[in-house]
């Protein structure tokens, strides 16, 4: 699909209030860093990789408490921690995420990301995208994602109702939990096949450059780019 034929399906000229991103994934490619820091992870602490095939966009406490035995998940949870602090290097922008909340006012923009706040801070600032007033971590909430609870804060903060935000994500886990909040979704092709986040998504574009966001009476609307 190129961005001349993009499909928005039920999306189009539907007005939101506010867009709601994912971080890594969607704005960032943090990819290359996320793969060498849970690989060298896996490996001191035993882990195959099949192990991780249902994890994408989960936050890292999740994981740990699924693979790691209790007695071991704080100090499994600092490690990787540490290793994803250290290895920011070559995250960088992907194509349309800056023009993208450029687009929006800060009252039209958001992040929620399984992130904590540090490492969202550190990948922000690595890949140089504008910076949302309203963010929310994994630290801000009790469940993350699949959960609904990351894009019901956002929604919150920015003093809206949920069902007027569009949330874009790349993770089948962000696009459940933003379903049960009662967002629609836009789904990016960037680290998850066409066809798993389809299922889960109100459209699909490969990222962000096939889309633009129009300021217009009410609210912001998606239009292909």
């Amino acid at each position: 699909m190129t961005a001349t034929d993009t499909d928005l399906g039920p999306l189009v000229g539907r007005t939101f209030d506010a867009i709601i991103f994912d971080m890594d994934g969607t704005l960032v490619n943090s990819l290359p860093a996320v793969t060498r820091s849970w690989v060298t992870w896996a490996i001191h602490y035993g882990i195959t990789e099949e192990q991780f095939n249902e994890y994408h966009g989960v936050p890292s406490g999740a994981i740990i408490a699924e693979l790691i035995p209790e007695a071991q998940r704080d100090e499994a949870k600092r490690y990787i921690d540490d290793l994803e602090l250290a290895d920011v290097a070559d995250v960088e922008p992907l194509p349309g995420a800056v023009a993208a909340l450029e687009s929006l006012q800060e009252s039209q923009r958001a992040i929620a990301t399984s992130c904590h706040r540090d490492l969202m801070d550190a990948r922000i600032v690595a890949s140089g995208i504008p910076r949302p007033d309203t963010t929310v971590t994994i630290d801000d909430v009790e469940r993350g994602k699949p959960h609904p609870d990351p894009f019901l804060l956002a929604a919150d903060r920015l003093g809206l109702d949920p069902k007027r935000c569009l949330v874009v994500e790349d993770a089948t886990a962000g696009l459940i939990g933003a379903r049960r909040a009662g967002c629609a979704t836009l789904a990016v092709v960037t680290t998850t096949p066409r066809e798993k986040v389809a299922a889960e998504a109100d459209a699909v574009v490969d990222n962000l450059s096939g889309v633009r966001f129009v300021q217009v009476e009410g609210g912001v609307q998606v239009e292909p780019a």
